[in-house]
Protein backbone atom coordinates (compact mmCIF):
# COMPACT_ATOMS: atom_id res chain seq x y z
CA UNK A 1 0.00 0.00 0.00
CA UNK A 2 1.30 3.46 -0.95
CA UNK A 3 0.49 6.45 1.25
CA UNK A 4 1.49 10.05 0.56
CA UNK A 5 2.75 11.76 3.69
CA UNK A 6 5.14 14.68 3.24
CA UNK A 7 8.13 14.61 5.56
CA UNK A 8 8.12 10.87 6.23
CA UNK A 9 10.80 8.48 4.98
CA UNK A 10 10.19 5.77 2.40
CA UNK A 11 10.34 2.35 4.01
CA UNK A 12 9.66 -1.21 2.98
CA UNK A 13 9.67 -4.67 4.47
CA UNK A 14 10.03 -8.25 3.31
CA UNK A 15 9.66 -11.56 5.10
CA UNK A 16 9.99 -15.18 4.00
CA UNK A 17 9.25 -18.44 5.78
CA UNK A 18 12.30 -20.15 4.34
CA UNK A 19 12.60 -23.88 5.10
CA UNK A 20 10.84 -23.57 8.50
CA UNK A 21 7.35 -24.97 9.10
CA UNK A 22 5.93 -21.46 9.63
CA UNK A 23 7.05 -17.85 9.71
CA UNK A 24 7.57 -16.75 13.32
CA UNK A 25 9.00 -13.34 12.39
CA UNK A 26 6.93 -10.16 12.56
CA UNK A 27 7.51 -6.58 11.54
CA UNK A 28 5.51 -3.38 11.81
CA UNK A 29 5.43 0.36 12.17
CA UNK A 30 3.14 2.99 13.57
CA UNK A 31 2.83 6.73 13.12
CA UNK A 32 0.56 8.41 15.67
CA UNK A 33 -1.53 11.27 14.36
CA UNK A 34 0.42 14.46 14.94
CA UNK A 35 3.38 12.48 16.26
CA UNK A 36 7.05 13.16 15.53
CA UNK A 37 7.58 10.24 13.18
CA UNK A 38 7.25 6.50 12.63
CA UNK A 39 8.21 3.88 15.22
CA UNK A 40 9.56 0.66 13.73
CA UNK A 41 9.75 -2.80 15.28
CA UNK A 42 10.93 -6.24 14.19
CA UNK A 43 10.58 -9.44 16.22
CA UNK A 44 11.71 -13.02 15.77
CA UNK A 45 9.76 -15.66 17.67
CA UNK A 46 11.84 -18.02 19.79
CA UNK A 47 11.14 -21.43 18.30
CA UNK A 48 9.23 -22.77 15.32
CA UNK A 49 5.66 -23.05 16.57
CA UNK A 50 2.44 -21.02 16.67
CA UNK A 51 3.16 -19.67 20.17
CA UNK A 52 6.46 -18.19 18.96
CA UNK A 53 4.78 -16.59 15.95
CA UNK A 54 2.03 -15.15 18.12
CA UNK A 55 4.56 -13.76 20.61
CA UNK A 56 6.43 -12.00 17.79
CA UNK A 57 3.24 -10.40 16.44
CA UNK A 58 2.12 -9.31 19.90
CA UNK A 59 5.56 -7.86 20.69
CA UNK A 60 5.72 -5.88 17.45
CA UNK A 61 2.22 -4.47 17.85
CA UNK A 62 2.83 -3.31 21.43
CA UNK A 63 6.28 -1.89 20.71
CA UNK A 64 5.37 0.01 17.55
CA UNK A 65 2.35 1.64 19.20
CA UNK A 66 4.29 2.94 22.18
CA UNK A 67 4.30 6.77 22.04
CA UNK A 68 7.59 7.99 20.61
CA UNK A 69 8.20 10.38 23.50
CA UNK A 70 8.36 7.41 25.89
CA UNK A 71 11.35 6.01 24.03
CA UNK A 72 12.41 2.60 22.75
CA UNK A 73 13.18 1.05 26.15
CA UNK A 74 9.58 1.62 27.18
CA UNK A 75 8.55 0.11 23.84
CA UNK A 76 10.42 -3.10 24.71
CA UNK A 77 8.83 -3.12 28.17
CA UNK A 78 5.39 -2.62 26.62
CA UNK A 79 6.09 -5.60 24.39
CA UNK A 80 7.14 -7.58 27.46
CA UNK A 81 3.90 -6.83 29.27
CA UNK A 82 1.90 -7.88 26.24
CA UNK A 83 3.85 -11.12 25.75
CA UNK A 84 3.65 -12.01 29.43
CA UNK A 85 -0.13 -11.86 29.19
CA UNK A 86 0.15 -14.92 26.97
CA UNK A 87 0.57 -18.36 28.52
CA UNK A 88 3.31 -19.40 26.11
CA UNK A 89 5.64 -17.94 23.53
CA UNK A 90 8.63 -15.63 23.46
CA UNK A 91 10.53 -13.50 20.96
CA UNK A 92 13.56 -11.31 20.43
CA UNK A 93 12.92 -7.73 19.40
CA UNK A 94 14.51 -4.58 18.05
CA UNK A 95 12.76 -1.19 18.11
CA UNK A 96 13.71 2.08 16.42
CA UNK A 97 12.13 5.43 17.23
CA UNK A 98 12.85 8.78 15.58
CA UNK A 99 15.24 11.11 17.40
CA UNK A 100 15.20 14.89 17.23
CA UNK A 101 18.39 15.06 15.15
CA UNK A 102 16.91 13.10 12.26
CA UNK A 103 18.28 9.74 13.31
CA UNK A 104 16.92 6.99 15.54
CA UNK A 105 17.01 5.71 19.09
CA UNK A 106 17.31 1.93 19.25
CA UNK A 107 16.49 -0.67 21.91
CA UNK A 108 16.71 -4.43 21.62
CA UNK A 109 16.77 -7.82 23.30
CA UNK A 110 18.17 -11.01 21.82
CA UNK A 111 19.80 -11.19 18.40
CA UNK A 112 17.51 -9.02 16.24
CA UNK A 113 19.74 -6.30 14.77
CA UNK A 114 19.74 -2.68 13.68
CA UNK A 115 22.17 -1.11 11.20
CA UNK A 116 22.71 2.43 9.98
CA UNK A 117 23.18 2.79 6.21
CA UNK A 118 24.09 6.05 4.46
CA UNK A 119 24.37 4.64 0.96
CA UNK A 120 28.07 3.86 1.37
CA UNK A 121 28.80 2.71 4.91
CA UNK A 122 26.94 0.04 6.86
CA UNK A 123 27.31 0.45 10.63
CA UNK A 124 26.01 -2.17 13.02
CA UNK A 125 24.25 -0.51 15.96
CA UNK A 126 23.39 -3.54 18.09
CA UNK A 127 25.35 -6.32 19.79
CA UNK A 128 23.75 -9.74 19.83
CA UNK A 129 22.58 -10.87 23.25
CA UNK A 130 23.75 -14.44 22.72
CA UNK A 131 25.83 -16.97 24.61
CA UNK A 132 28.49 -16.61 21.92
CA UNK A 133 28.86 -12.86 22.48
CA UNK A 134 28.96 -13.40 26.24
CA UNK A 135 31.81 -15.90 25.91
CA UNK A 136 33.68 -13.65 23.47
CA UNK A 137 33.44 -10.77 25.92
CA UNK A 138 34.99 -13.01 28.57
CA UNK A 139 37.70 -14.29 26.18
CA UNK A 140 36.39 -17.84 26.21
CA UNK A 141 36.08 -20.33 23.32
CA UNK A 142 32.89 -20.13 21.28
CA UNK A 143 31.06 -22.97 19.53
CA UNK A 144 28.67 -22.51 16.57
CA UNK A 145 25.69 -23.56 18.69
CA UNK A 146 26.28 -20.63 21.05
CA UNK A 147 25.47 -18.19 18.23
CA UNK A 148 21.84 -19.36 18.39
CA UNK A 149 21.34 -19.26 22.15
CA UNK A 150 19.99 -15.87 23.25
CA UNK A 151 20.65 -14.51 26.72
CA UNK A 152 17.80 -11.98 26.72
CA UNK A 153 14.31 -12.07 25.25
CA UNK A 154 11.10 -10.08 25.39
CA UNK A 155 9.58 -12.29 28.07
CA UNK A 156 12.67 -12.66 30.28
CA UNK A 157 14.75 -9.46 30.05
CA UNK A 158 15.24 -7.23 33.05
CA UNK A 159 15.07 -3.49 32.27
CA UNK A 160 18.83 -3.05 32.78
CA UNK A 161 19.51 -5.83 30.26
CA UNK A 162 17.80 -4.05 27.37
CA UNK A 163 20.40 -2.87 24.87
CA UNK A 164 20.34 0.71 23.62
CA UNK A 165 21.99 2.65 20.82
CA UNK A 166 21.51 5.85 18.83
CA UNK A 167 22.32 6.92 15.30
CA UNK A 168 22.22 10.20 13.42
CA UNK A 169 21.76 8.38 10.12
CA UNK A 170 18.37 8.64 8.40
CA UNK A 171 18.98 5.30 6.67
CA UNK A 172 18.06 2.36 8.88
CA UNK A 173 17.94 -1.43 8.54
CA UNK A 174 16.37 -3.90 10.97
CA UNK A 175 16.91 -7.64 10.43
CA UNK A 176 16.15 -11.02 11.91
CA UNK A 177 19.00 -13.50 12.14
CA UNK A 178 17.65 -15.28 9.08
CA UNK A 179 19.00 -12.32 7.10
CA UNK A 180 22.16 -11.18 8.86
CA UNK A 181 23.64 -14.59 9.67
CA UNK A 182 23.73 -15.93 6.08
CA UNK A 183 24.76 -12.58 4.59
CA UNK A 184 27.00 -11.05 7.31
CA UNK A 185 27.90 -7.36 7.07
CA UNK A 186 29.70 -7.67 3.75
CA UNK A 187 26.80 -9.44 2.12
CA UNK A 188 24.32 -6.85 3.34
CA UNK A 189 26.49 -4.03 2.01
CA UNK A 190 26.81 -5.74 -1.35
CA UNK A 191 23.03 -5.94 -1.73
CA UNK A 192 22.22 -2.42 -0.54
CA UNK A 193 24.95 -0.91 -2.71
CA UNK A 194 22.98 -1.90 -5.80
CA UNK A 195 20.55 0.84 -6.96
CA UNK A 196 16.91 0.22 -6.15
CA UNK A 197 17.52 -2.62 -3.72
CA UNK A 198 16.20 -2.98 -0.19
CA UNK A 199 14.33 -5.38 2.07
CA UNK A 200 13.10 -7.82 -0.58
CA UNK A 201 16.52 -8.23 -2.15
CA UNK A 202 18.12 -8.80 1.26
CA UNK A 203 15.67 -11.57 2.09
CA UNK A 204 16.12 -13.19 -1.32
CA UNK A 205 19.91 -13.02 -1.01
CA UNK A 206 19.86 -14.54 2.48
CA UNK A 207 17.83 -17.53 1.34
CA UNK A 208 19.95 -17.92 -1.79
CA UNK A 209 23.03 -17.98 0.46
CA UNK A 210 21.62 -21.05 2.21
CA UNK A 211 19.63 -19.43 5.00
CA UNK A 212 17.76 -22.03 7.05
CA UNK A 213 15.53 -19.71 9.09
CA UNK A 214 12.72 -17.21 8.62
CA UNK A 215 14.22 -14.14 6.97
CA UNK A 216 12.85 -10.65 7.59
CA UNK A 217 14.12 -7.14 6.92
CA UNK A 218 12.80 -3.61 7.37
CA UNK A 219 14.64 -0.94 5.41
CA UNK A 220 14.16 2.80 5.89
CA UNK A 221 15.67 4.84 3.08
CA UNK A 222 17.34 8.16 3.80
CA UNK A 223 14.75 10.91 3.43
CA UNK A 224 14.98 12.80 0.16
CA UNK A 225 14.28 16.51 0.35
CA UNK A 226 11.75 16.41 -2.48
CA UNK A 227 10.17 13.09 -1.55
CA UNK A 228 6.46 13.10 -0.71
CA UNK A 229 5.76 9.39 -0.89
CA UNK A 230 6.15 6.80 1.86
CA UNK A 231 5.31 3.15 1.42
CA UNK A 232 3.27 1.52 4.18
CA UNK A 233 3.20 -2.27 3.87
CA UNK A 234 0.78 -4.15 6.09
CA UNK A 235 2.25 -4.59 9.57
CA UNK A 236 2.47 -8.11 10.91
Amino acid sequence: MITTRPGYPRWHTASAQGPRSLNADAVGAYAAAGGPGIAFALADGVGDDPAAARAARVAVAAAARTPVHKGPIEAVLAAQRAVREQTHGDAVLVVAMPAGHGGYRIAWVGDARAYAWDGVTLSRLTTDHTLAEYFRAHHQPVTPRMEHVVTTSVRTAEPHEIGTAETTSAGLLLTSDGVHKPLTGGGIRAVLAQPGTGAAELVEAALARGGSDNATALYVEPLEVDSTTVRFPVAA
